[in-house]
């Protein structure tokens, strides 16, 4: 399975902007430039459509090992909060934060956090990056 995206840039790293394409067409030339990156300008940027990307991974994937395990999620939430830090003459994405809270009926939080750390290490976009992966996982009542 294969999934397709595209960026557009015209101008410099400052002055200049961009556009962010999907082949679904959920992102169809979604504006980027310096300020929605490195400030809080319009648009979007790497690092937001990532955490999204993330967020929408482990969530998947936790209602899967639930499911595996016998306990169908009521509802799943997940946050991920992305950090771009300088390094040297360049930037790294150094952490991701996750924030989940679920409600499962019937699953001990015992067992939930079992299921949870095993999905964060799991996940497909987990795996693909080399940040730091922090977990902050919650079972509601």
């Amino acid at each position: 399975m294969k999934r397709n995206a595209s960026a557009a840039w015209s101008g410099g790293l400052k002055e200049g902007s961009g556009t962010i394409s999907t082949a679904s067409g959920v992102l169809h030339e979604a504006r980027y430039g310096f300020q929605s990156r490195f400030a809080e300008g319009p648009g979007t940027n790497p690092e937001e459509l990532l955490g999204a990307a993330h967020a929408g991974c482990y969530t998947m994937a936790l209602a899967l090992g639930l499911e595996q395990a016998g306990h169908a999620a009521t509802r799943i939430e997940t946050k991920a909060v992305v950090t771009l830090d300088k390094d040297g003459d360049g930037f790294s994405i150094t952490t991701v934060d996750l924030t989940c809270r679920a409600k499962v009926d019937g699953i001990d939080a015992a067992s939930f956090d079992k299921i949870a750390k095993a999905t964060k290490e799991g996940c497909p976009v987990s795996k693909v990056l080399k940040a730091t992966i922090n977990l902050d996982a919650k079972l509601e009542s």
